[in-house]
Protein backbone atom coordinates (compact mmCIF):
# COMPACT_ATOMS: atom_id res chain seq x y z
CA UNK A 1 0.00 0.00 0.00
CA UNK A 2 1.19 3.72 -0.92
CA UNK A 3 0.77 6.65 1.27
CA UNK A 4 1.34 9.94 0.18
CA UNK A 5 4.52 11.88 1.11
CA UNK A 6 4.61 15.71 2.21
CA UNK A 7 7.75 17.39 1.11
CA UNK A 8 10.12 17.17 4.26
CA UNK A 9 9.64 21.09 4.26
CA UNK A 10 5.85 21.44 4.20
CA UNK A 11 5.88 18.27 7.18
CA UNK A 12 8.37 20.58 9.01
CA UNK A 13 6.44 23.54 8.79
CA UNK A 14 2.91 21.51 9.37
CA UNK A 15 4.76 20.21 12.41
CA UNK A 16 5.66 23.53 13.99
CA UNK A 17 1.83 24.93 13.52
CA UNK A 18 0.73 21.58 15.20
CA UNK A 19 2.90 22.40 17.95
CA UNK A 20 2.10 26.37 18.45
CA UNK A 21 1.24 27.78 21.27
CA UNK A 22 -2.34 28.27 19.84
CA UNK A 23 -3.21 25.43 19.06
CA UNK A 24 -1.55 24.01 21.96
CA UNK A 25 -3.82 25.76 24.27
CA UNK A 26 -6.75 24.83 22.45
CA UNK A 27 -5.99 21.13 22.96
CA UNK A 28 -5.67 22.11 26.86
CA UNK A 29 -1.76 20.99 26.50
CA UNK A 30 0.93 22.77 28.33
CA UNK A 31 2.55 26.16 26.54
CA UNK A 32 5.75 28.19 27.08
CA UNK A 33 3.10 31.34 27.24
CA UNK A 34 -0.26 32.40 26.68
CA UNK A 35 -0.88 32.61 23.52
CA UNK A 36 -2.50 36.03 22.06
CA UNK A 37 -4.58 37.08 18.74
CA UNK A 38 -7.40 39.33 18.23
CA UNK A 39 -10.85 39.43 16.99
CA UNK A 40 -10.61 42.29 14.20
CA UNK A 41 -7.08 42.18 14.26
CA UNK A 42 -6.76 42.12 10.46
CA UNK A 43 -8.71 46.01 10.02
CA UNK A 44 -9.43 49.31 10.71
CA UNK A 45 -7.00 49.77 13.59
CA UNK A 46 -4.25 49.71 11.32
CA UNK A 47 -3.14 52.35 9.28
CA UNK A 48 -1.17 49.80 6.46
CA UNK A 49 -4.66 48.15 6.32
CA UNK A 50 -6.42 51.69 5.53
CA UNK A 51 -3.96 52.32 2.84
CA UNK A 52 -4.57 48.98 1.11
CA UNK A 53 -8.08 48.97 1.37
CA UNK A 54 -8.70 52.67 0.11
CA UNK A 55 -11.25 52.95 -2.36
CA UNK A 56 -12.16 49.37 -2.40
CA UNK A 57 -15.58 48.41 -1.17
CA UNK A 58 -15.39 46.05 1.85
CA UNK A 59 -17.06 42.81 0.22
CA UNK A 60 -14.62 43.67 -2.53
CA UNK A 61 -11.53 43.15 -0.46
CA UNK A 62 -12.67 40.29 0.57
CA UNK A 63 -12.36 38.39 -2.96
CA UNK A 64 -9.12 39.73 -4.04
CA UNK A 65 -6.48 36.86 -3.02
CA UNK A 66 -3.65 39.02 -2.95
CA UNK A 67 -5.43 41.63 -1.03
CA UNK A 68 -7.13 38.86 1.96
CA UNK A 69 -3.20 37.66 2.13
CA UNK A 70 -1.88 41.18 2.96
CA UNK A 71 -4.32 42.16 5.28
CA UNK A 72 -4.71 39.15 7.16
CA UNK A 73 -0.39 39.24 7.99
CA UNK A 74 -0.59 43.15 8.24
CA UNK A 75 -0.87 42.56 12.09
CA UNK A 76 1.24 38.82 12.64
CA UNK A 77 3.52 41.78 11.22
CA UNK A 78 3.16 44.13 13.44
CA UNK A 79 1.77 42.88 16.61
CA UNK A 80 3.67 39.47 16.87
CA UNK A 81 0.23 37.45 17.63
CA UNK A 82 0.26 33.80 17.87
CA UNK A 83 -2.49 33.09 15.29
CA UNK A 84 -3.94 34.82 12.54
CA UNK A 85 -7.20 35.42 11.59
CA UNK A 86 -8.51 35.66 8.18
CA UNK A 87 -9.55 38.71 6.52
CA UNK A 88 -13.50 37.89 5.31
CA UNK A 89 -16.65 38.75 6.74
CA UNK A 90 -19.12 36.70 7.81
CA UNK A 91 -21.85 37.52 4.81
CA UNK A 92 -19.16 36.26 2.33
CA UNK A 93 -20.86 33.10 1.95
CA UNK A 94 -24.04 34.84 1.45
CA UNK A 95 -22.97 37.09 -1.07
CA UNK A 96 -20.90 34.07 -2.43
CA UNK A 97 -24.39 32.28 -3.40
CA UNK A 98 -26.46 35.10 -4.65
CA UNK A 99 -28.13 36.95 -1.79
CA UNK A 100 -28.00 40.84 -2.71
CA UNK A 101 -26.11 42.66 -0.19
CA UNK A 102 -23.84 45.14 0.68
CA UNK A 103 -21.50 46.26 3.29
CA UNK A 104 -22.69 49.92 4.25
CA UNK A 105 -19.95 51.79 5.89
CA UNK A 106 -21.71 53.31 9.51
CA UNK A 107 -23.87 50.38 9.41
CA UNK A 108 -22.80 47.18 8.36
CA UNK A 109 -24.62 44.48 6.05
CA UNK A 110 -27.63 45.31 4.52
CA UNK A 111 -30.03 42.89 2.72
CA UNK A 112 -31.45 44.31 -0.68
CA UNK A 113 -34.75 41.80 -0.57
CA UNK A 114 -35.21 39.93 3.48
CA UNK A 115 -35.80 36.79 4.03
CA UNK A 116 -39.20 36.17 5.80
CA UNK A 117 -41.47 33.87 3.58
CA UNK A 118 -40.72 30.36 3.21
CA UNK A 119 -40.27 31.00 -1.20
CA UNK A 120 -37.75 33.51 0.15
CA UNK A 121 -35.59 30.15 0.98
CA UNK A 122 -35.19 29.35 -2.09
CA UNK A 123 -32.71 31.67 -2.71
CA UNK A 124 -30.85 29.91 -0.16
CA UNK A 125 -28.85 27.48 -2.24
CA UNK A 126 -25.71 25.35 -0.57
CA UNK A 127 -22.78 26.73 -1.01
CA UNK A 128 -19.61 25.44 -2.85
CA UNK A 129 -15.91 25.42 -2.81
CA UNK A 130 -16.49 27.15 -6.57
CA UNK A 131 -18.32 29.78 -5.25
CA UNK A 132 -15.33 31.00 -3.05
CA UNK A 133 -12.06 30.62 -4.63
CA UNK A 134 -10.28 33.48 -3.90
CA UNK A 135 -10.85 31.88 -0.26
CA UNK A 136 -8.95 28.51 -1.11
CA UNK A 137 -6.04 30.74 -2.98
CA UNK A 138 -5.83 32.97 -0.37
CA UNK A 139 -5.26 30.42 2.07
CA UNK A 140 -3.51 28.48 0.18
CA UNK A 141 -1.02 31.24 -0.29
CA UNK A 142 -1.09 32.35 3.48
CA UNK A 143 -0.06 29.26 4.73
CA UNK A 144 3.43 29.69 2.60
CA UNK A 145 4.22 32.70 3.93
CA UNK A 146 2.95 32.36 7.53
CA UNK A 147 5.06 29.21 8.03
CA UNK A 148 4.52 28.08 11.82
CA UNK A 149 2.12 30.63 12.56
CA UNK A 150 -1.52 28.58 12.77
CA UNK A 151 -4.50 30.33 10.23
CA UNK A 152 -7.86 30.42 11.56
CA UNK A 153 -10.67 30.50 9.75
CA UNK A 154 -14.20 31.39 10.41
CA UNK A 155 -17.72 31.97 9.63
CA UNK A 156 -21.06 33.87 11.05
CA UNK A 157 -23.30 31.62 12.85
CA UNK A 158 -26.61 30.42 11.58
CA UNK A 159 -28.92 33.05 13.84
CA UNK A 160 -26.50 35.60 14.00
CA UNK A 161 -26.87 34.96 10.06
CA UNK A 162 -30.64 34.35 9.97
CA UNK A 163 -30.83 37.66 12.25
CA UNK A 164 -29.53 40.03 9.03
CA UNK A 165 -31.47 37.91 6.47
CA UNK A 166 -34.77 38.93 8.06
CA UNK A 167 -34.11 42.28 9.64
CA UNK A 168 -32.73 43.70 6.12
CA UNK A 169 -29.58 44.96 8.24
CA UNK A 170 -28.47 45.18 11.87
CA UNK A 171 -30.76 45.25 14.70
CA UNK A 172 -30.95 46.17 18.47
CA UNK A 173 -34.38 43.82 18.97
CA UNK A 174 -34.34 41.26 16.63
CA UNK A 175 -38.01 41.76 16.75
CA UNK A 176 -38.84 40.33 13.20
CA UNK A 177 -36.24 37.80 13.38
CA UNK A 178 -37.87 36.59 17.44
CA UNK A 179 -41.66 36.75 15.33
CA UNK A 180 -40.67 34.49 12.66
CA UNK A 181 -38.47 32.24 15.72
CA UNK A 182 -41.89 31.64 18.20
CA UNK A 183 -44.65 32.54 15.36
CA UNK A 184 -43.34 30.19 12.91
CA UNK A 185 -40.96 27.87 14.19
CA UNK A 186 -41.25 25.75 11.18
CA UNK A 187 -39.58 28.19 8.67
CA UNK A 188 -37.34 29.43 11.26
CA UNK A 189 -35.96 25.88 11.56
CA UNK A 190 -35.87 25.09 7.39
CA UNK A 191 -33.99 28.69 7.47
CA UNK A 192 -31.63 27.88 9.79
CA UNK A 193 -30.88 24.75 9.03
CA UNK A 194 -30.01 26.09 5.48
CA UNK A 195 -27.95 28.43 6.39
CA UNK A 196 -26.02 25.22 8.92
CA UNK A 197 -25.27 23.60 6.03
CA UNK A 198 -24.34 27.20 4.08
CA UNK A 199 -22.23 28.11 7.12
CA UNK A 200 -20.86 24.20 7.92
CA UNK A 201 -19.48 24.34 4.02
CA UNK A 202 -17.63 27.21 4.21
CA UNK A 203 -15.84 26.48 7.21
CA UNK A 204 -14.87 23.12 5.44
CA UNK A 205 -13.27 25.03 2.41
CA UNK A 206 -11.33 26.97 4.92
CA UNK A 207 -9.94 23.83 6.93
CA UNK A 208 -9.59 22.20 3.40
CA UNK A 209 -7.47 24.48 1.83
CA UNK A 210 -4.85 24.98 5.21
CA UNK A 211 -6.85 26.83 7.96
CA UNK A 212 -5.40 25.49 11.54
CA UNK A 213 -8.51 26.31 13.43
CA UNK A 214 -11.87 27.65 12.70
CA UNK A 215 -14.14 30.05 15.22
CA UNK A 216 -17.81 30.64 14.85
CA UNK A 217 -19.18 33.91 15.42
CA UNK A 218 -22.88 34.09 16.85
CA UNK A 219 -22.12 37.49 17.61
CA UNK A 220 -26.02 38.24 18.12
CA UNK A 221 -26.85 35.20 20.62
CA UNK A 222 -26.75 37.27 23.05
CA UNK A 223 -30.26 38.54 22.78
CA UNK A 224 -31.49 34.93 23.27
CA UNK A 225 -32.68 33.24 26.89
CA UNK A 226 -31.36 30.15 28.09
CA UNK A 227 -34.36 28.03 26.66
CA UNK A 228 -34.52 29.86 23.35
CA UNK A 229 -31.11 28.96 22.41
CA UNK A 230 -31.31 25.77 23.36
CA UNK A 231 -34.43 24.89 21.45
CA UNK A 232 -34.02 27.08 18.42
CA UNK A 233 -30.49 27.97 17.53
CA UNK A 234 -28.07 25.23 19.02
CA UNK A 235 -28.99 22.20 17.19
CA UNK A 236 -27.80 24.74 13.58
CA UNK A 237 -25.24 25.60 15.46
CA UNK A 238 -24.12 22.09 16.47
CA UNK A 239 -24.54 20.89 12.70
CA UNK A 240 -21.84 23.42 12.03
CA UNK A 241 -19.38 22.29 13.99
CA UNK A 242 -19.62 18.69 13.20
CA UNK A 243 -19.49 19.48 9.26
CA UNK A 244 -15.76 20.04 10.43
CA UNK A 245 -15.31 17.85 13.48
CA UNK A 246 -13.69 15.15 11.24
CA UNK A 247 -10.66 17.35 10.27
CA UNK A 248 -9.24 17.69 14.25
CA UNK A 249 -9.06 21.28 14.26
CA UNK A 250 -9.93 23.36 16.88
CA UNK A 251 -13.44 24.69 17.13
CA UNK A 252 -14.03 28.20 18.93
CA UNK A 253 -17.60 29.19 19.33
CA UNK A 254 -18.02 33.17 20.41
CA UNK A 255 -21.11 35.39 20.94
CA UNK A 256 -21.70 38.68 22.55
CA UNK A 257 -23.59 38.98 25.93
CA UNK A 258 -23.81 35.09 26.26
CA UNK A 259 -22.55 34.94 29.60
CA UNK A 260 -25.78 32.75 30.39
CA UNK A 261 -25.01 30.92 27.32
CA UNK A 262 -21.72 29.50 28.03
CA UNK A 263 -22.99 26.09 29.11
CA UNK A 264 -24.62 25.56 26.30
CA UNK A 265 -21.59 27.15 23.42
CA UNK A 266 -19.44 24.47 24.73
CA UNK A 267 -22.66 21.77 24.55
CA UNK A 268 -23.24 22.97 20.60
CA UNK A 269 -19.47 21.31 19.83
CA UNK A 270 -17.32 24.04 20.69
CA UNK A 271 -13.25 23.17 21.44
CA UNK A 272 -13.03 26.04 22.93
CA UNK A 273 -15.56 28.64 24.24
CA UNK A 274 -14.70 32.14 23.82
CA UNK A 275 -16.01 34.99 26.20
CA UNK A 276 -16.81 38.63 26.51
CA UNK A 277 -15.66 40.86 29.16
CA UNK A 278 -18.78 40.62 31.42
CA UNK A 279 -17.93 37.20 32.85
CA UNK A 280 -14.52 36.11 34.51
CA UNK A 281 -12.82 33.87 32.71
CA UNK A 282 -13.06 31.56 36.36
CA UNK A 283 -16.70 31.88 36.28
CA UNK A 284 -16.62 31.45 32.77
CA UNK A 285 -14.65 28.24 33.72
CA UNK A 286 -17.39 26.72 35.88
CA UNK A 287 -20.25 27.70 33.95
CA UNK A 288 -18.99 26.19 30.46
CA UNK A 289 -17.52 23.03 32.56
CA UNK A 290 -14.42 20.55 32.27
CA UNK A 291 -13.00 19.94 29.20
CA UNK A 292 -12.91 22.95 27.15
CA UNK A 293 -10.29 25.77 26.08
CA UNK A 294 -11.36 29.47 27.06
CA UNK A 295 -10.36 32.46 24.96
CA UNK A 296 -10.96 35.76 26.39
CA UNK A 297 -11.53 38.49 27.28
CA UNK A 298 -10.20 41.97 28.00
CA UNK A 299 -12.81 44.79 27.36
CA UNK A 300 -11.88 46.27 23.98
CA UNK A 301 -12.45 49.60 25.64
CA UNK A 302 -9.61 48.87 28.15
CA UNK A 303 -6.82 49.57 25.39
CA UNK A 304 -8.14 53.33 25.66
CA UNK A 305 -6.87 53.51 29.04
CA UNK A 306 -2.97 54.86 30.29
CA UNK A 307 -0.59 51.57 29.44
CA UNK A 308 -0.88 51.13 33.54
CA UNK A 309 -4.42 50.73 33.62
CA UNK A 310 -4.39 48.61 30.31
CA UNK A 311 -1.65 45.85 32.23
CA UNK A 312 -3.44 45.55 35.49
CA UNK A 313 -6.63 44.97 33.29
CA UNK A 314 -4.36 42.14 31.09
CA UNK A 315 -3.11 41.02 34.57
CA UNK A 316 -6.49 40.06 35.59
CA UNK A 317 -7.52 38.45 33.16
CA UNK A 318 -4.64 36.02 33.39
CA UNK A 319 -4.99 35.87 37.03
CA UNK A 320 -8.28 34.80 36.17
CA UNK A 321 -7.54 31.74 33.70
CA UNK A 322 -4.82 30.74 35.83
CA UNK A 323 -6.16 27.62 36.46
CA UNK A 324 -7.80 26.78 33.53
CA UNK A 325 -7.24 23.66 30.99
CA UNK A 326 -6.36 26.05 28.38
CA UNK A 327 -6.30 29.82 27.68
CA UNK A 328 -6.31 32.05 24.44
CA UNK A 329 -5.97 35.71 25.26
CA UNK A 330 -8.15 37.60 23.41
CA UNK A 331 -10.27 40.58 23.89
CA UNK A 332 -13.90 40.10 24.64
CA UNK A 333 -15.02 41.41 21.55
CA UNK A 334 -13.35 42.92 18.04
CA UNK A 335 -10.67 45.32 17.95
CA UNK A 336 -12.29 49.22 18.06
CA UNK A 337 -11.55 51.34 14.92
CA UNK A 338 -10.27 54.01 16.64
CA UNK A 339 -7.23 51.81 18.81
CA UNK A 340 -3.81 52.91 18.81
CA UNK A 341 -1.77 49.87 17.27
CA UNK A 342 1.02 50.26 19.62
CA UNK A 343 -1.58 49.65 22.27
CA UNK A 344 -1.66 46.16 20.68
CA UNK A 345 1.62 45.35 20.36
CA UNK A 346 2.71 46.49 24.13
CA UNK A 347 -0.48 44.08 25.19
CA UNK A 348 0.90 41.20 23.25
CA UNK A 349 4.29 41.67 24.71
CA UNK A 350 3.02 42.13 27.91
CA UNK A 351 1.22 39.08 27.93
CA UNK A 352 3.98 36.81 26.53
CA UNK A 353 6.13 38.10 29.16
CA UNK A 354 3.65 37.60 32.49
CA UNK A 355 2.34 33.75 31.44
CA UNK A 356 6.06 32.63 30.06
CA UNK A 357 6.91 29.36 31.63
Amino acid sequence: MSTERRPSGQQTTASAVSDSAFLRACRREDVPHTPVWFMRQAGRSLPEYLKVREGVPMLESCTRPEMIKEITLQPVRRHGVDAAVLFSDIVVPLKAIGIDLDIKPGVGPVIADPVRTRADLDRLRPLTPDDVPYVTEAIGMLTDDLGATPLIGFTGAPFTLASYLIEGGPSRTYERTKAMMYGDPELWADLVERLSVITGEFLAVQVEAGASAVQVFDSWAGALAPDDYRRYVMPASAKVFERVAAYGVPRIHFGVGTGELLGLMGEAGADVVGVDWRVPLDEAARRVGPGKALQGNLDPTVLFAPRAAVEAKAQAVLDAAAGLEGHVFNLGHGVMPSTDPDALTRLVEFVHERSAR
